[in-house]
């Protein structure tokens, strides 16, 4: 973990962030990123991928807080991935691999992005959570299971952070089976976060109007400090 990417995330952001990082074990291995980006945003209205928020695109977002801690990043596009792609240009350690079964849903994505990993562990993102900051990914690594899934208050969200062996069940799964089935067949390990962002999704046009609101008010705290 070399701190890639902390320079899209601004310099105070990022010096506390790469203090963080610092303070991890030095052993823990290569980490990759999993972004699940392949559905057609249908109830939404618009392609969410490319739907602005603040100075970058939604899913620019979701790349961005799990940059400083992975190596790299594979993000599984289906609809108009060449769009996806075409975002993600600027980006050297993201690698956007096409789902052509995508419509078989988001389970086929989980299989396609697992049989591309070589990390010891790697994270697991859908797209349309894209405000999750980089303290949680560095919370998440600062713990140890086989699938580590953050909660705020309870709730559990997202990103989850699966080992290599996990992988390994997702592949040998049948294809009409969900990442549900193996979190419930393995057990997780719940890891409390003090983030709310782990639990917000772009699902629908009035929730992008909430996630504009809540980095709006994101912002003006990080300035006023």
């Amino acid at each position: 973990m070399n701190g890639v990417g902390l320079e899209r995330l601004g310099p105070s952001v990022a010096e506390l962030v790469l203090s963080e990082v610092e303070a991890l074990p030095q052993d823990l291995g290569r980490i990759e990123g999993i972004i699940l980006a392949a559905g057609a945003s249908s109830r939404a209205g618009c392609f969410k991928m490319e739907l602005p928020l603040g100075d970058k695109t939604l899913i620019e977002r979701s790349i961005d807080g799990m940059s400083c801690v992975c190596s790299r990043i594979v993000v599984v596009g289906g609809f108009r991935v060449d769009r996806v792609r075409e975002l993600l240009g600027s980006y050297a350690n993201v690698e956007v691999i096409e789902n052509e079964n995508w419509r078989n849903g988001m389970f086929s994505s989980v299989q396609l992005g697992a049989a591309s990993v070589i990390s010891d562990r790697v994270f697991l993102l859908p797209a349309d959570i894209p405000l999750v900051p980089p303290a949680v990914y560095v919370r998440l690594l600062a713990e140890e299971g086989e699938i580590l899934v953050p909660s705020f208050k309870g709730r559990r969200g997202h990103p989850i952070l699966i080992n290599k062996s996990v992988c390994q069940e997702i592949l040998s799964e049948p294809k009409d089976s969900s990442l549900r089935n193996i979190i419930r067949r393995i057990g997780f390990k719940a890891v409390p976060v003090v983030h709310q962002e782990i639990l917000i999704d772009v699902d629908s046009s009035s929730d992008f109007d909430s996630i504009v609101t809540h980095l709006r008010e994101l912002n003006a705290t990080e300035n006023a400090t």
